[in-house]
C-alpha cells in the first residue's frame, strides 16, 4: 500500500511519474531554516502580528535604520520589539535606506559619514544590539558606485573608489561599536570578478566582512544559484578565507511570492547549502514579502513556511528529476531520529510525480510507517488560507531493500506538498476526507468585453502571479461579464472560491448569476491593484450535472483570475496532529498506535507545553476538543482553562492564527480537534457587540455617513489631540478576560515615487479599558477608507459596566465602525 494524492479537477497526464528520491541515510546537517527572511517583512510593531510571527522562527529579516527616509515604516529598531518578542533571530540593517530616493541620492562620502555614526550609536546603545547586522551599502553594482560596468578600466576605478568607502566606512562603525557584525558588498547580482577582488582587498586591509550578502533576484536564479554559491566557496579557498556565513538578503521574483510550489524551489537549494536568505520587498511592507493577509491571516505561502519551520534534526539529500532547473519539482526533506519523524516538503510542477524515500532506518520506524500527506495551495496573495488539508493517511510497509513509496498524482504546480513519515504502529489512521473540488480558469470561460492578460511568467518573472499565467482584465464595460460553464457530481452546496483584483479605490461589486436565475450581489474588499489576487468565497445551491455561473460587472472594475468550487460536507474544521506542534521541555513521543490522525501521539509531562496553530476564518467562537488520555490546560489569549479528554470548549479565536498552547502532568495527546465557522453575531452568539453610533465622542471625533459601514455611520476624525475620544459603555454579564475586536478601516499611504514599492502607512490608536492603562495599538492600512478589517485585543472586564475608550492625543486614530466582545472562554 502507498499514499496515494487524489487526483483534483482534469485527469492526469498519461506520462509516467517524476521520480523525487529522498534518502534519509545522507545527512546534510542540523536543520538552519535559513530561508524564511524577509526585506522589510516588518512595518510597525504588530504589522504583522506576533501570532503569524511566532510559528516561522524567522531567522533574520532587514530593515531600513530608524528614521531612514526611503520608506515610511519598517524602522529596525521599532520592529525589533516584536521580531524578538516573537522569536525572531537577527536585523540586517540597510543603511543606506537612510536616504529617501530610489536609487540613493550620491551625495559623496563625507555627506554619508555623519549618518553613518548616527546609525551605530543608537544601535550600538539599544537592547539586543549584538543582534544588528550592519550592511553599509545596498547594490553597489549599480548604485553609486557601477561596479558592472563591462570596461575593465572603468571598472577597476569604479571598484577602488568603492573600495576605500567600504574601509572608511567599516572602521568608522568599528570605532563606535568594536563587536560589530558587518556584511557586504550587498550586489544586485553575483558578480565573480569583485567578489575575488574584495575578499583579496578586505582581508589585506583588514575590513573583512562578517557575513557576505548578495542578491539573487533574476528570472534564472533558481537555475544559477547553486554555480554562484559553488564559485563563491571557490574564490574563499582561493583568498584563504574562513568561509563566511552567507545571507542572500534579497531573493524571489515577485511571482514566486505567496505561490507554495514555487518558493519550495527556492528554499530547498538556500536550506541544501545551509545559507540564509530574505525574501524582497517588491510591494508593501508588514506582510512577510506577500504571505500574511491583513496583520494576522495566514495565506498559501504562509502555510508552506510553517511547515519549514515544523522540519527539526538534519536535512537530507533529495534527488530531485531535474535539479537546478527553473519551475520544476523540488524538494526538501529532513529526519529527526529522536522524534522518529520525517518530512518532505515539495512542489513546483503539475502532474503526478513518485517520492521514493530510501534508507528508512528500522531501528527508528520498524517495519512500517505512517504517511501523511496534505497540500498548501495558492490562495493569492492577500486570500486567506485555512489549515492545510490532509489529502492522505496510510499505512506503508518497508521494503526489503529499506525503502518506502508515496505515490503523489495530480499534483498542483502552484501547491506545495508536504509527507510526514512516522512508525506505523497498531490500528488503523482515520481515512483522509477530502471534499470534492474543482478549478475553472478566467481565461478558458465565455468572456464578453473583457481582455485576457498574461502575468507571471518565466520572461516576465517581476510579473504577478496567475492561476495559469493568465486573467480576465478590462471588465470595465456596461456588458462585461466571465460565464464559466460548470459540472458538479451531487445536489448540494457549494463554496465557490473566486480569486479576484480590486483596485478601484473602495468595496466594489460584480453580480453572480446561476443558470439565469436573479443575480446576486457579490462584494469585493480592495486589494493593492488589478493583480495583487485575494479570494472571495460565495455559497451557492447546485444540483448534480452542468451548470452557467455567470459573474458580470456591478458597480466598478473587477479583474478574475480562476474560480474554485467545493463541495460542502458540514461544518468547516481541522485536526491539528500533536506530534507536528511546537514543543518546549521534553515530551516523548508515542507511536505504538497510528490510530485517529496516524501520527501518533505526544507526551505531555510537567514542565512540558505544546502549542498548536489554529485557523479561524472569521473572529467568533470555535468549539476545541483535545484528544487526550487525561486532563489538559489549555491557554489562549492569556487566559488558562482545564479541558476533559474528548470533551468540547468553545473558545474565541480570532480571525487567522491563534496560538493555542497545552500543558498537562501527565497526558498523550494525539491532536487538538477545532470545528466551526466563527459566524453568529449578538446574544445568540454570546458575543456583545456596539456599533460607532453608540459611543460618546469628544473633541472633534465626530460620526460620518457611509453605505459601507454596518450600521451606515463611522466614528471618524477620531485623536489628533488629547481631547479627541471615543467612548464606549460595555455591559459584562461575568468578569473575565475578553477579546475586544475593532472594526475600523483607514487608507494612510505616502507616495515617495518610489520604482515598485506602495508605502502604505498604519495607524494606532491608544486604547483604554476601565481603570487600567491605556494600551496603543496598531492598525495596518486596508487599502481604501471603506474597507472594514478587524485587530483582536485580549482585555479584562469586570462584571457589569465597563468604559472602553479610544484616542490619539499625537496622531490620527483609524475610524472605527463598530466593536464586539467575546469572552475567552464563552
Amino acid at each position: 500500500m502507498a499514499a496515494t494524492l487524489p487526483a483534483a479537477g482534469p485527469a492526469a497526464a498519461a506520462a509516467d511519474p517524476q521520480r523525487l528520491t529522498v534518502d534519509l541515510g545522507a545527512s546534510e546537517g542540523r536543520v538552519m531554516l535559513g530561508a524564511n527572511g524577509s526585506l522589510y517583512g516588518l512595518s510597525d510593531d504588530g504589522v504583522p502580528s506576533d501570532a503569524v510571527m511566532e510559528p516561522l522562527k524567522i531567522t533574520s529579516i532587514s530593515q531600513k535604520p530608524e528614521g531612514g527616509a526611503q520608506h515610511p515604516n519598517g524602522d529596525a529598531l521599532t520592529v525589533s520589539k516584536s521580531f524578538f518578542r516573537a522569536g525572531g533571530g537577527e536585523i540586517n540593517v540597510m543603511m543606506q535606506d537612510i536616504y529617501a530616493k530610489w536609487p540613493y541620492e550620491d551625495l559623496g562620502i563625507d555627506d554619508y559619514l555623519p549618518k553613518v555614526d548616527k546609525i551605530v550609536k543608537e544601535i550600538s546603545a539599544a537592547p539586543n544590539s549584538d543582534r544588528f547586522v550592519y550592511i553599509p551599502f545596498n547594490e553597489p553594482d549599480q548604485i553609486w558606485y557601477k561596479l558592472d560596468v563591462q570596461d575593465q578600466a572603468q571598472y577597476e576605478k569604479n571598484r577602488d573608489r568603492f573600495f576605500r568607502d567600504w574601509k572608511t566606512v567599516y572602521q568608522r562603525i568599528r570605532a563606535i561599536d568594536p563587536d560589530a557584525r558587518i556584511a557586504g558588498p550587498n550586489e544586485a547580482a553575483y558578480h565573480s570578478r569583485l567578489l575575488k577582488d574584495f575578499l583579496a582587498f578586505t582581508q589585506r586591509e583588514n575590513v573583512l566582512p562578517q557575513v557576505m550578502t548578495w542578491h539573487e533576484l533574476g528570472s534564472g536564479s533558481l537555475r544559477d544559484f547553486q554555480a554562484h554559491y559553488d564559485d563563491y566557496r571557490g574564490l574563499e579557498r582561493e583568498a584563504g578565507v574562513a568561509p563566511l556565513k552567507i545571507n542572500i538578503d534579497e531573493y524571489a521574483n515577485r511571482r514566486d511570492l505567496s505561490v507554495p510550489g514555487q518558493l519550495v524551489q527556492w528554499v530547498s537549494m538556500f536550506e541544501r547549502n545551509k545559507v540564509y536568505a530574505n525574501m524582497a520587498y517588491w510591494d508593501a511592507a508588514g506582510n512577510l514579502s506577500g504571505h500574511v493577509v491583513r496583520s494576522n491571516i495566514p495565506n498559501g505561502g504562509w502555510w508552506l513556511f510553517r511547515w519549514y519551520a515544523g522540519l527539526t534534526g538534519n536535512t537530507v539529500k533529495v534527488t530531485p528529476p531535474r535539479p537546478n532547473t527553473v519551475d520544476t519539482l523540488q524538494g526538501l526533506a529532513s529526519l529527526d531520529a529522536s522524534r522518529r519523524q520525517a518530512q518532505v516538503l515539495l512542489g513546483g510542477a503539475d502532474g503526478d510525480s513518485d517520492v521514493v524515500v530510501q534508507r528508512v532506518p528500522r531501528s527508528v520506524f520498524g517495519r512500517t510507517v505512517t504517511a501523511t500527506v496534505a497540500e498548501a495551495a495558492w490562495s493569492g496573495y492577500e486570500g486567506k488560507h485555512a489549515a492545510p488539508r490532509v489529502l492522505a493517511r496510510t499505512k506503508v510497509k518497508v521494503s526489503d531493500d529499506g525503502s518506502v513509496t508515496v505515490p503523489l498524482r495530480g499534483l498542483h504546480k502552484m501547491s506545495a506538498y508536504r509527507i510526514v513519515l512516522t512508525p506505523g504502529g497498531s490500528g488503523t489512521p482515520s481515512a483522509a476526507t477530502v471534499p470534492w473540488s474543482a478549478s475553472y480558469e478566467a481565461e478558458d470561460a465565455a468572456i464578453t468585453d473583457g481582455k485576457v492578460y498574461t502575468q507571471g511568467t518565466v520572461s516576465n518573472a517581476n510579473g504577478y502571479a496567475a492561476s495559469g499565467t493568465k486573467d480576465v482584465g478590462s471588465l470595465n464595460q456596461p456588458g462585461s461579464k466571465v460565464a464559466f460553464t460548470v459540472n458538479v457530481p451531487e445536489d448540494g452546496t457549494y463554496d465557490l472560491g473566486i480569486l479576484y483584483g480590486n483596485q478601484s479605490g473602495g468595496p466594489a461589486t460584480q453580480k453572480l448569476i446561476v443558470d439565469g436565475a436573479d443575480p446576486v450581489t457579490v462584494t469585493y474588499p480592495s486589494t493593492e491593484n488589478w493583480t495583487y489576487r485575494a479570494k472571495k468565497d460565495v455559497g451557492v445551491r447546485l444540483t448534480a450535472g452542468t451548470h452557467r455561473l455567470v459573474l458580470s460587472k456591478g458597480d466598478a472594475e473587477v479583474t478574475l483570475d480562476r474560480i474554485d468550487l467545493t463541495v460542502r460536507t458540514g461544518a468547516a474544521g481541522a485536526s491539528y496532529e500533536a506530534t507536528l506542534a511546537d514543543i518546549s521541555g521534553t515530551p516523548s513521543y508515542d507511536y505504538s498506535s497510528s490510530a485517529g490522525v496516524g501520527t501518533g501521539a505526544l507526551v505531555l509531562r510537567s514542565g512540558d507545553k505544546a502549542v498548536f496553530d489554529v485557523y479561524a476564518p472569521r473572529d467568533g467562537y470555535y468549539t476545541v476538543i483535545p484528544r487526550a488520555s487525561a486532563a489538559v490546560k489549555l491557554a489562549l489569549h492569556g487566559e488558562s482553562v482545564t479541558a476533559a479528554p474528548g470533551r468540547p470548549l468553545r473558545l474565541y479565536l480570532v480571525a487567522g492564527n491563534n496560538r493555542v498552547a497545552m500543558t498537562s502532568g501527565h497526558s498523550a495527546v494525539r491532536s487538538l480537534d477545532v470545528s466551526g465557522d466563527g459566524s453568529g453575531d449578538g446574544s445568540a452568539s454570546g458575543t456583545l457587540s456596539y456599533e460607532g453610533a453608540s459611543a460618546t465622542l469628544t473633541g472633534g471625533a465626530k460620526l460620518v455617513d457611509s453605505p459601507h459601514a454596518s450600521a451606515g455611520s463611522y466614528i471618524g476624525w477620531l485623536g489628533n489631540s488629547p481631547s479627541s475620544t471615543a467612548e464606549f459603555t460595555v455591559d459584562a454579564p461575568r468578569s473575565g478576560r475578553f477579546m475586544l475586536v475593532v472594526h475600523y478601516a483607514h487608507n494612510d499611504r505616502r507616495d515617495n515615487g518610489h520604482a515598485y514599492n506602495t508605502d502604505i502607512m498604519s495607524r494606532t490608536a491608544d486604547i483604554g479599558v476601565g481603570s487600567a492603562a491605556p494600551r496603543k495599538v496598531t492598525f495596518k492600512n486596508t487599502w481604501s477608507w471603506d474597507d472594514y478589517w478587524t485587530v483582536g485585543i485580549p482585555v479584562d472586564l469586570a462584571k457589569g459596566a465597563n468604559k472602553v475608550t479610544f484616542g490619539n492625543a499625537a496622531a490620527w486614530a483609524p475610524n472605527i465602525d463598530r466593536i464586539e466582545l467575546g469572552r475567552v472562554v464563552g
